[in-house]
């Protein structure tokens, strides 16, 4: 009786150390899937909107049509990441200065604003004027990764790491697979093409009231959260008493001299090239190689991010397995996830570069299975800024996302002096072998200089241990000089 009790004794203490199963950290974790499912369906119906817009008889006529050339609304698409990559790194001190909790409304909100007006600025000012709402949004949106990241490494013990930053960033997947769904089912409905940007306008406001009455910038200021859970989120991160009011200065040297950091930085950018690629590109090859309209397919066009979708959940469980069974270091597990995600999109890559007319079925088989298995890359490479910097993660993500996102800027137009003819396939092999090589050599990097461990650069006082290191050498060549001058 005695060792039951010692034995019941020993679990409830495991599991108070643990904190709560389900506690606030996982409401955090939803409200940023929400932010993320909220902002990407304002970010993305606009590939359906323009379609409404520019072809009425394919949705609802009774709305004002435009006629557009291929151009201008190749403009009104593209024209969110002028600004998107622009707010990048101010977003990085931005969520440093006030916290996450209001830099994260502030783009949900104007975004619920910029949304409502956008049919009036359309029939005002036609697609220029929608092309400056886009820039607009895509200058508030920047500031949303860096905050996403900033929360979840103030939220997220590292035993909860993978799962809280997973689901979270899915939000991505199914903000992809909801615009799609959801845009063309409005468009043909009593509220045309408008209603897409209402009903979006809609979501972000909800989900704002969500935010300002759940949200709190960490644990210690949440009202919502019991002391058990809040000891164990600060306790598991190694957090004294007040180490949320401190300002922690950025050791930029430190950083900018990081090899690991370095090899995180090329491999994200790695991301970005090939995202641009099989995002944007892999379209335009199945219709003028394949001949098949893919855009025009709703089930084509989110079967990709429905597998991505998926398959985030399923790396997770692998990885909770892995880590529960110490099969391997986190720093193993993560490389090993991320070359899965990158190493197979790139064989597949390659292999729809060879695919013709006749092969349409395999085409669109590889063209998800690509995407699938390139879910992995959250867990296997963005959390990693978390592992490395806790307490830089927000900063460290607006300067990896910043740089990032220049390829999808730059990719269309190297794309355009690779393929002058849209018909030609061994023009696409060429760039879908270079997106493959890309990936390669990003993973191999990852592989080679990528760490998880947390830097000494993170340390609270890492430039005052600095600055009294500096002193001491200083003061101990002065010993030894003066040593030597009474040896002599």
């Amino acid at each position: 009786m005695t060792n039951l009790n010692f034995k019941l004794n020993t679990m409830t203490a495991a599991a108070e150390q643990k904190g709560p199963l389900i506690g606030i950290r996982h409401l955090q974790a939803l409200l940023l899937f929400l932010a993320i499912v909220a902002n990407y369906i304002a970010r993305l119906n606009v590939s359906v909107a323009v379609v409404a817009m520019t072809d009425a008889a394919t949705t609802n006529p009774d709305f004002p049509e435009y006629d557009w050339t291929g151009a201008q609304k190749s403009y009104v698409l593209s024209s969110f990441y002028w600004g998107y990559i622009i707010t990048q790194f101010p977003a990085g001190f931005l969520v440093r200065r006030f916290g996450a909790k209001s830099v994260l409304f502030i783009p949900t909100f104007a975004t619920a604003i910029l949304s409502a007006l956008t049919p009036f600025c359309i029939s005002w000012g036609g697609w220029k004027a929608f092309s400056v709402i886009r820039v607009v949004a895509g200058l508030f949106q920047g500031l949303i990764f860096p905050c996403i990241h900033e929360h979840l490494a103030k939220w997220s013990p590292p035993e909860d790491r993978n799962r809280l930053g997973v689901f979270a960033y899915s939000g991505a997947d199914c903000g992809s697979v909801m615009a799609m769904a959801i845009s063309g089912l409005i468009a043909n409905s009593s509220m045309g093409w408008p209603g897409i940007f209402y009903v979006s306008a809609g979501i972000c406001g909800v989900w704002c009231l969500l935010w300002l009455t759940l949200g709190s910038n960490n644990a210690p200021s949440s009202h919502l959260i019991g002391s058990r859970e809040r000891d164990y989120i600060e306790r598991s991160m190694r957090r004294q008493d007040g180490f949320h009011a401190q300002k922690i200065p950025i050791p930029w040297r430190a950083i900018w001299s990081s090899v690991p950091f370095y090899a995180l930085l090329i491999v994200r950018s790695a991301q970005g090239w090939a995202n641009s690629t099989m995002q944007l590109q892999t379209p335009s090859y199945m219709h003028g190689v394949l001949e098949m309209d893919i855009k025009s397919n709703a089930l084509y066009s989110a079967l990709p991010f429905l597998a991505m979708w998926c398959m985030s959940y399923v790396y997770l469980v692998f990885a909770d397995v892995a880590m529960s069974r110490q099969w391997m270091s986190l720093t193993t597990l993560r490389k090993s996830i991320n070359t899965v995600s990158y190493w197979g999109p790139a064989a597949a890559l390659i292999g729809i570069g060879f695919l013709d007319k006749s092969q349409t079925s395999l085409a669109i088989t590889l063209m998800t299975i690509n995407a699938g298995l390139n879910a992995g890359s959250g867990i296997g490479s963005i959390l990693t800024i978390i592992d490395m910097s806790p307490n830089h993660s927000g900063m460290l993500m607006a300067i990896v996302n910043g740089i990032g996102n220049i390829f999808p800027l730059l990719t269309p137009l190297l794309v355009g002096v690779i393929v002058t003819d849209m018909g030609s396939r061994i023009q696409w092999q060429i760039v879908f072998g270079m997106t493959a090589v890309v990936f390669f050599f990003g993973n191999l990097v990852y592989i080679i200089w990528g760490t998880t461990d947390q830097q000494a650069w993170d340390a609270e006082d890492y430039l005052k241990q600095c600055t009294r290191n500096g002193h001491q050498l200083e003061q101990n060549h002065t010993t030894d000089r003066d040593n030597d001058s009474k040896t002599t």
